[in-house]
C-alpha cells in the first residue's frame, strides 16, 4: 500500500495553498504543483470539488476534454480516501488526524454511538446524534480566517445541514438543484462583487452514480460527460473576470464486484464492542481482546483483508500531521480491516438497508487514492 502525501503534494496541501493566497495562515506545506503566488494573483479562485472523482478515471475517460486539457497532474487524497474526512479537510484545511472525522460511520463517545457525522445521525436510525455540532466538529471553518470574500454553492438538500452551517462558518452560502443550478449559482457567486474572493462548489452527484451503478458504468461516462461540458461552460462564462479556477475530488472510485464482498463473520461480531466504523473498504473495530481479534481476523480474512492495529496506521502517518484530536485514538478503535483487492466488509445493524453499493472508495488503491489536479486562468 502506498500511503496518502501531507508534505506537499496532497490535497492537504492543495488546500494550505487556497488558504495562503487569501490571506489565512495554512496550517501544512503548500501544494508543490501549485505556487501560492499563482493564486494569489487572481481576483477571484473558484475551488470545484467534484465528489468521487479520481485522477485514473479522468485520464481514461477525458481525453480532449475541458477538465482533461486543464489538467496538471495527480495528487494524493487524505486517508480514508472518503467525503467525511476530506470534505472536512476542505472545509478546515485539518489532517484528519487533527480533526477526526474518520469515515462514514465514526465512534462518538461524546453522543455514545456509531454515527454518521454528514448527515449528523445515529447509524441505523434517522435519529439525530443528540449533541451539539461543536462537540463532533471541534475544527474552525477556514472561512473565518481568511482576508477574503468567501461563498459556499452547495447541492440545496445540504447546504443547511448541522454539518456544512458549521463549516461554512461565516462564508455566504448558496444553493443548487441540479447541474444548471451549479453553473450558475458559482458564476453569479464570482460575479457578485469587486472584491477578491473565494468560491468553493461542491458537486455530489458523479459519487452518487459511481455508487449505485459502478464508476465504470456507462450511466457514470454519460454524465462525466455532463461535467466536462458544464466545466467548458464555466470557464467561458468567467472569461475576463481574473479567476483561477482550480477543481479537483476528495476521493476516487473502485468498482467492487459481490464475490470480493464478505459480510462479517459472526465469530467476529461477537468480539466488537461496537458496530464497524470507518468505511467498507477500511473498517476500524472496537474490540475487547484486541490480541485475540487479530489472530481469529488474519484466520478467517487474512486472504481478504489486512489485519492491524489501528495504531499501526496512525504511527506510520497514513492520518496526516499536526495536533492529534483528542479522541482521535478511539475514532479509530483498535484494530483496522484494511481491504485487499477490491475487496470489502460489511456488518449490519437494525434499521440499515441490506444493500451494497457497485462502487465504493476508501481504501489505499490508486483508483481511490489519486484525484486530478485541475488549473483554468479565465
Amino acid at each position: 500500500m502506498a500511503g496518502p502525501d501531507y508534505a506537499g503534494n496532497g490535497f492537504v496541501n492543495l488546500v494550505a495553498s487556497i488558504v495562503e493566497a487569501r490571506g489565512g495562515t495554512p496550517r501544512h506545506p503548500p501544494l508543490v504543483s501549485l505556487p501560492v503566488a499563482e493564486l494569489r494573483t487572481a481576483k477571484n479562485i473558484v475551488f470545484v470539488i467534484i465528489d468521487g472523482l479520481g485522477d485514473n478515471y479522468l485520464r481514461a475517460n477525458g481525453a480532449g476534454g475541458p477538465v482533461a486539457r486543464h489538467r496538471r497532474g495527480p495528487i494524493s487524497a487524505v486517508f480514508p480516501s472518503t467525503t467525511a474526512t476530506a470534505i472536512t479537510t476542505s472545509f478546515t484545511g485539518a489532517t484528519p488526524l487533527e480533526h477526526g472525522l474518520t469515515g462514514w460511520f465514526t465512534y462518538f463517545s461524546e453522543a455514545a454511538c456509531v454515527g454518521a457525522p454528514l448527515p449528523f445521525q445515529r447509524r441505523g436510525e434517522k435519529a439525530s446524534l443528540g449533541v451539539a455540532p461543536e462537540r463532533i466538529f471541534v475544527e474552525r471553518s477556514l472561512f473565518d480566517g481568511l482576508a477574503a470574500r468567501s461563498i459556499v454553492v452547495s447541492w440545496r438538500p445540504i447546504i443547511d445541514s448541522a454539518y456544512n452551517v458549521h463549516h461554512s462558518g461565516i462564508a455566504e452560502r448558496l444553493a443548487y438543484d441540479n447541474l444548471d443550478g451549479f453553473l450558475e449559482q458559482t458564476v453569479a457567486a464570482v460575479k457578485s462583487g469587486p472584491e477578491k474572493k473565494l468560491v468553493y462548489a461542491y458537486w455530489p452527484d458523479f459519487d452518487a452514480l459511481s455508487h449505485q451503478y459502478g464508476v465504470g458504468s456507462a450511466e457514470v461516462r454519460a454524465h462525466f460527460g455532463a461535467l466536462d461540458a458544464a466545466f467548458g461552460e464555466l470557464l467561458s462564462r468567467l472569461a475576463g473576470s481574473d479567476t483561477l479556477v482550480v477543481l479537483t475530488a476528495d476521493h476516487g472510485f473502485i468498482d467492487c464486484p459481490a464475490e470480493e464482498s464478505v459480510e462479517l463473520p459472526p465469530a467476529l461480531s461477537a468480539l466488537l464492542r461496537f458496530p464497524l466504523c470507518g468505511e467498507r473498504r477500511i473498517a476500524f473495530c472496537h474490540v475487547h481482546d484486541p490480541k485475540s481479534f487479530i489472530d481469529k481476523a488474519a484466520s478467517l480474512l487474512g486472504h481478504r483483508a489486512d489485519v492491524v492495529p489501528s495504531r499501526a496506521l496512525l504511527d506510520e502517518g497514513w492520518f496526516g500531521t499536526g495536533r492529534p484530536h483528542p479522541r482521535f485514538a478511539e475514532r479509530i478503535g483498535d484494530v483496522a480491516l484494511v481491504m485487499k483487492g477490491r475487496g470489502t466488509v460489511k456488518d449490519w445493524v437494525n434499521g440499515e438497508p441490506r444493500h451494497l453499493h457497485i462502487g465504493n472508495h476508501g481504501g489505499a488503491s490508486d483508483d481511490e487514492m489519486n484525484i486530478p489536479l485541475v488549473v483554468a486562468k479565465t
